[in-house]
C-alpha cells in the first residue's frame, strides 16, 4: 500500500490555488451552461478558459488516455461521461461537470451539477441532498476522526432521504498526482478506517443513485449508468485537513459552508 504524502507549507499553498483557479472555471461556465448547450461546447469553453486565461493544465486530459478535460454526466450517466458535438442539453436534465485542473505541479479536483431549464420536483431533490450529503462528509473532517467517520456521515444522511450510494467509485488523495492514497469511500462505520492528519488533502465525491446503487459501463468504457435508469447526482470538492478542522480548497464563488 502506498504511503499518504503529507503536504508541505509550500505544496499546501499551491494546490490551494490550484484549487482557486478551478473555481474560477466554474464561474465561467456559470453563465454559459444553458438549454441547448453541448457537452462538447463546456469542454471546449473549459479548455480555452484554463490553457489562455489561467495558464493552466487541464489535469484530466490524458490522463488513462481520456481524450477531453472533463466529465459531462447527464441525467442516468453516474459519472466519467464523455462531451459530444451531438449531445445538446435539453431543458429538464440534470448534468454533472468535473474538472481538474493543475498549476505549479499541484492539482485540484471539483465537480458540480447543473440543473437545466425546467428541471422536475424530484430530480431537484436528489441533486440538493446529495449535495447535503457532500458537506456531511466534508463536515465530519478533522485530525483524528476516521475515513470510515466521512463515509458514515455520507451515507446515514444518503440512505434516510431514500436514496443509494454507488460503492464502485470513491474519492482519493490528491497533490502531484491525479490519484493518491488514500481511497475516501462515501459509505462506512465511524472509528474505521486510516486515521486523518494535518496536511493531508483528498476528495469527497459522494455518487448517490434516485434508486438502486447498482451501475454498469456503457459499450464505449468510459460511461457508467445506473442499471435501472433512475437519476443519479454527484458533487465533489478538494478538502485538506486542517490543525483544527478542514478547508476546502474548491470553493466556489458564492458558496457558503453549511452551519
Amino acid at each position: 500500500m502506498p504511503s499518504i504524502h503529507i503536504k508541505t507549507a509550500d505544496e499546501l499553498a499551491r494546490q490551494r490555488h490550484a484549487g482557486e483557479l478551478l473555481a474560477s472555471v466554474f464561474t465561467m461556465l456559470d453563465e454559459k451552461i444553458q438549454p441547448g448547450i453541448t457537452t462538447m461546447e463546456i469542454n471546449n469553453l473549459a479548455e480555452a478558459f484554463i490553457v489562455n486565461e489561467l495558464q493552466s493544465r487541464p489535469a484530466s486530459k490524458g490522463q488513462y488516455d481520456f481524450p477531453y478535460v472533463l466529465n459531462t454526466s447527464v441525467n442516468e450517466v453516474v459519472c466519467h461521461g464523455i462531451p459530444k458535438e451531438t449531445e445538446h442539453l435539453r431543458s429538464g436534465a440534470i448534468v454533472n461537470v468535473d474538472i481538474t485542473l493543475e498549476k505549479n505541479g499541484l492539482i485540484a479536483d471539483s465537480s458540480k451539477m447543473y440543473l437545466i431549464g425546467d428541471v422536475s420536483p424530484l430530480a431537484r431533490r436528489l441533486v440538493k441532498k446529495t449535495y447535503e450529503a457532500m458537506w456531511k462528509g466534508i463536515k465530519a473532517v478533522k485530525p483524528g476522526a476516521t475515513l470510515g467517520d466521512i463515509g458514515h456521515a455520507i451515507q446515514s444522511y444518503v440512505e434516510s432521504n431514500g436514496y443509494s450510494v454507488v460503492r464502485e467509485y470513491c474519492g482519493h488523495g490528491i497533490g502531484t498526482e491525479m490519484h493518491e492514497e488514500p481511497q475516501i469511500l462515501h459509505y462506512g462505520k465511524p472509528g474505521t478506517g486510516e486515521v486523518l492528519r494535518e496536511g493531508m488533502v483528498f476528495t469527497i465525491e459522494p455518487m448517490v443513485n434516485q434508486g438502486d446503487s447498482k451501475i454498469k459501463t456503457k459499450k464505449d468504457g468510459w460511461t457508467v449508468v445506473t442499471r435501472d435508469k433512475k437519476l443519479s447526482a454527484q458533487w465533489e470538492h478538494t478538502i485538506a485537513v486542517t490543525a483544527d478542522g478542514f478547508e476546502v480548497l474548491t470553493l466556489r464563488k458564492g458558496e457558503i459552508i453549511p452551519e
